[in-house]
């Protein structure tokens, strides 16, 4: 029953995020959350911006957060446009940069939300195949004559990297249009493009806050790109909501872009317990794919992937399992801590020993 819903709506379907469970406890694993607190000092600029200041509207602008923003990649903050987190953000860049009548490419195993933004804004698109490793499919995205390129950098969910030469390639083949480059993940290994804002006036370039700074909870992303691309941001944010990030939002983001000690270590020790994990799941005689990301996508060849997804939720711990070709024998496993990763292998390994 879609009584009044819009016909732009009726048959859309939407994107579906990793199960929040509020029954009972688990360990979660299954939506790429960092498993270590934010910042102190994000916290205490949080608890400072609490107080009679809430009462009014805070600086569309975001100022503040997109100097530390700015400060932090070395570039001028009028490249710099700040949001609602990063899905906000890739929204407005579907809309700020990709029009109706022509064609958008991104791989065919990416993350789930693009072709939504592309059907839910009427834009008409082409899914390319990654290759039989899930690799990045460069030639066909640098064939041109497209009306932008999205690509996520690490992939998700195969968490595979993209060399930043191969970047380069699928830039410099589609001058005509906006190369959208999703970095949410970037900081657990992977190369960024940040450093080619300067050169490329058709690169945005999008992260995140809610990984490698752990304010999954706090909502604030932003991304890179010349003037004239955050100008069109902020044309779109303008033209819905002006306000977009709070003022907790704004201190909170800030404090941790400019807390660089902390961000390092905690991202370090997520990459150390990833290939820790993922060497003792190769032994358990998992496919573990080469990860950049704060997760790691496996498979086994003696036991089905939607299976294990069941047993370990038995066991009280939740992965995420994609069901689309290709991946469906697939599960995304988050980084936890080293702790919540042996209780994971622990569950796994049982798991394997049942006939």
């Amino acid at each position: 029953m879609k009584k009044f819903w819009s016909k732009r709506i009726r048959d859309m379907v939407p994107y579906v995020p990793g199960e929040q469970p509020k029954d009972r406890k688990f360990i979660k694993l299954n939506t790429n959350e960092n498993p270590y607190p934010p910042s102190p000092k994000a916290l205490e600029a949080i608890r400072a911006a609490v107080g009679d200041g809430l009462r009014l509207y805070p600086d569309p602008e975001c100022a503040e957060l997109r100097d530390a923003i700015a400060e932090y990649h070395g570039l001028p903050s009028d490249m710099v446009f700040a949001g609602n987190g990063s899905d906000e953000i890739l929204a407005f860049c579907f809309q700020a940069f990709f029009d109706p009548d022509r064609t958008i490419l991104f791989p065919d195993i990416t993350y789930s939300f693009y072709p939504v933004y592309a059907a839910y804004f009427g834009l008409t698109f082409r899914e390319v195949p990654l290759d039989g490793d899930f690799g990045m499919p460069v030639a066909e995205l640098c064939r041109g004559g497209s009306g932008g390129v999205v690509v996520a950098n690490p992939n998700a969910p195969t968490g595979r990297a993209i060399e930043l030469h191969a970047l380069r390639a699928i830039l410099e083949s589609n001058r005509d249009c906006v190369v959208l480059v999703d970095e949410a993940y970037v900081d657990f290994g992977a190369q960024s493009a940040a450093g080619l804002v300067p050169e490329y006036d058709n690169l945005v370039v999008v992260h995140t806050l809610s990984k490698s700074r752990s304010l999954a909870g706090l909502r604030v992303g932003y991304a890179l790109g010349q003037p004239n691309l955050t100008a069109a941001l902020r044309c779109v944010r303008d033209s819905i909501n002006s306000y977009t990030v709070d003022r907790l939002a704004q201190a909170g983001g800030a404090a941790a872009m400019r807390d660089r000690a902390y961000f390092e270590a905690t991202a370090a020790k997520v990459q150390a317990t990833r290939e820790r994990t993922a060497a003792r799941l190769r032994e358990l005689g998992f496919t573990v794919y080469p990860s950049a990301a704060n997760f790691i996508f496996i498979s086994h060849p003696d036991r089905a992937a939607r299976a294990l997804l069941a047993g370990l939720r038995e066991k009280g711990v939740l992965v995420r399992w994609f069901d689309r070709p290709r991946i469906d024998n697939y599960l995304r496993v988050s980084i936890g801590t080293d702790e919540e990763m042996d209780a994971f292998c622990a569950a796994v390994q049982e798991l394997l020993t049942k006939t």
